[in-house]
């Protein structure tokens, strides 16, 4: 009996020589390696630093990974850039990316706290103080050396640091591949049973205004001409062949039945290389005469009706309402470079050319009636302007540089009735959006002239074209 009390004796003496088990703020008792006690301090603390760096990779990489321009990227991949299409791979398994890199993060960011827990019992002791106050120093390491710093450069250059980063993640991705399906395999259960589509967020494409608003903050990076052609070419979407179509009263047609000295002497002054023929009413179209074959053969041979009637070709007709775009093909297909647009009823609306499409996207270029000599430099000293009332809308602001509203009224005298709700008798003022206006002149049928005023200068780049 005595033994035996002697025996437990011992081994109650025993265990009170063992070193008190030691915990950290963590869920899970810290055993402290005796490798890590042994190695001296400044290695300690060197170890804990290189283990903030590592962190630090991983928060850096991800943030510069999912903040990378995919469409940049790809060019960079087309020019065989370092690092570009092996960053191409790592995105196009976005999956299993992100859990490498947060695995790695993850891992890091726990390692750190119980070796700083670590170096500061073997320091100072079992002290709740301590203990306390190395917690909140390794925290706060953490978020500014591992967590904000390296993701808001990671933000700041994404380029710079998702290739060369890519570099080393993708054989860590190839290592981990066995842990990396592990983890998917909760993940992926968790978004089915949330009902979570992540294949179908992948093919989301970018919209017109999204386009529109990449082009809009090129800035510096593409040249202004080339910006407004992209932006003219946005809107070709939204217009029809009304917008941009000749109007009826500003079309140089001849008439069939005028007395013939009249017709020679409009072929020979005409602006344009083909007319539109009618006989009595412009609404009833014989064709198109093509002036210069029309003149040559004028030289060799006596011209009379019938031989100009023969000259005339077919017109083309197209509805009001149809898209420029499909216009734009029409004349591909058929070959015609005149199109005549009637309405409903078959009444003559306008004209429209792919001349007249392609001002659309680059400004005014080919050859018209002229204006005004008042009118034709532009904007003159006083910063004025006179117009004709029946000017398209479209082709005011791409003259001017104006933001006159297109999505109502196609010319200037449809604009200021809508305004004014009757056709004025004297001179009047009024304004529309920054733009000064006054009717100079009008008539029972509609304005004639109007005076524009310059609108104050405006901030560079706000200016439409129409």
């Amino acid at each position: 009996m005595s033994s035996a009390k002697a025996l437990f004796s011992g081994r109650r003496r025993a265990r009170l020589r063992q070193p008190p088990l030691l915990y950290s703020l963590h869920p899970f008792p810290l055993y402290p390696s005796r490798r890590v006690e042994q190695l001296p301090l400044w290695a300690q603390i060197g170890a804990v630093f290189l283990l903030l760096v590592c962190s630090s990779f991983f928060s850096i990489s991800e943030t510069a990974m999912m903040a990378l321009n995919r469409h940049r990227l790809k060019h960079l991949a087309s020019k065989n850039a370092l690092g570009a299409k092996t960053t191409q791979g790592l995105l196009a398994h976005t999956d299993q990316l992100l859990s490498v890199v947060l695995i790695g993060n993850n891992l890091f960011n726990t390692i750190i706290p119980v070796l700083t827990t670590s170096i500061a019992l073997h320091t100072f002791g079992r002290n709740n103080l301590v203990l306390s106050i190395a917690t909140g120093i390794v925290a706060f390491l953490i978020i500014v050396f591992a967590e904000i710093t390296p993701k808001i450069v990671g933000a700041t250059f994404p380029e710079k640091i998702a290739l060369p980063a890519s570099l080393l993640i993708a054989p860590m991705m190839r290592v981990a591949r066995p842990l990396v399906w592990f983890v998917n395999l909760f993940a992926t259960g968790i978004l089915r049973v949330l009902h979570i589509n992540t294949k179908g967020a992948r093919d989301q494409r970018l919209s017109t205004e999204e386009l529109r608003t990449i082009v809009l903050e090129s800035g510096s990076f593409m040249p202004t001409k080339h910006r407004s052609i992209l932006l003219n070419l946005f809107d070709l979407e939204n217009i029809s062949v009304d917008d941009v179509m000749i109007p009826r009263r500003r079309i140089e047609a001849l008439d069939f039945d005028a007395p013939f000295e009249q017709i020679l002497h409009q072929l020979e002054t005409c602006y344009h290389n083909k007319l539109i023929v009618y006989q009595g009413d412009i609404d009833r179209v014989l064709g198109i005469l093509h002036v210069r074959k029309t003149l040559a053969a004028l030289h060799n041979q006596e011209l009379e009706r019938e031989t100009l009637r023969e000259l005339l070709t077919e017109p083309y007709f197209v509805p009001t309402g149809t898209p420029v775009f499909q216009q734009l093909q029409y004349f591909q297909e058929s070959r015609h470079r005149i199109a005549l647009v009637v309405n409903e009823y078959g009444e003559l609306q306008g004209l429209v050319t792919p001349e007249d499409i392609i001002e659309e996207l680059i400004g005014e270029f080919t050859t018209s009636i002229p204006r005004g000599a008042s009118s034709r430099g532009g904007w003159n000293e006083h910063g004025e302007c006179i117009v004709a009332g029946s000017m398209p809308l479209r082709e005011l602001n791409r003259w001017l540089q104006l933001t006159l509203p297109t999505d109502g009224p196609k010319t200037l005298n449809g604009l200021i009735l809508e305004i004014l709700e009757d056709i004025p008798d004297g001179d009047v003022c009024v304004q529309i959006r920054d733009v000064k206006l006054e009717v100079m002149r009008s008539d029972d049928q509609a304005i004639r002239t109007v005076k524009l005023f310059k609108p104050p200068a405006r901030a560079k780049g706000k200016a439409l074209l129409g």
